[in-house]
């Protein structure tokens, strides 16, 4: 795959994590203060940013912009799945699963031509 199509998913991922982490992570602590968690989610989404931003602009030279959002959906369920059974420890069951493959092939008609 050529680096013009590879980066922009590299870059999706790298920004999925920062961004997972932003909206889900606040809950193994729920102790803490919404105001403090809600700044720190805004801290960690500026590094979702940096890479977000870059990942569309490149992946536009190659990928329509649906295209992108589709990518960007299935990134986001498997770093998600992986985040909510690792750091949550909450395995996804098999109608998460079912579910999420909807979202899988909803965004591979995307790609159709």
């Amino acid at each position: 795959m050529p680096i013009d199509r590879f980066l922009p998913i590299l870059l999706l991922v790298g920004s999925n994590i920062f961004m997972t982490f932003a909206w889900y992570g606040h809950l193994k602590y729920r102790s803490a203060p919404l105001l403090l968690v809600i700044l720190a989610s805004w801290g960690i989404a500026f590094f979702e940013y940096l890479l977000q931003v870059p990942a569309n602009r490149l992946g536009s030279t190659v990928y329509s912009a649906p295209q992108l959002k589709g990518m960007q959906e299935v990134i986001t369920l498997l770093v998600f799945a992986g985040f909510s059974t690792w750091y949550l420890g909450q395995p996804l069951k098999w109608n998460h699963w079912a579910g999420f493959a909807l979202i899988v092939v909803a965004a591979l008609l995307i790609f159709k031509e």
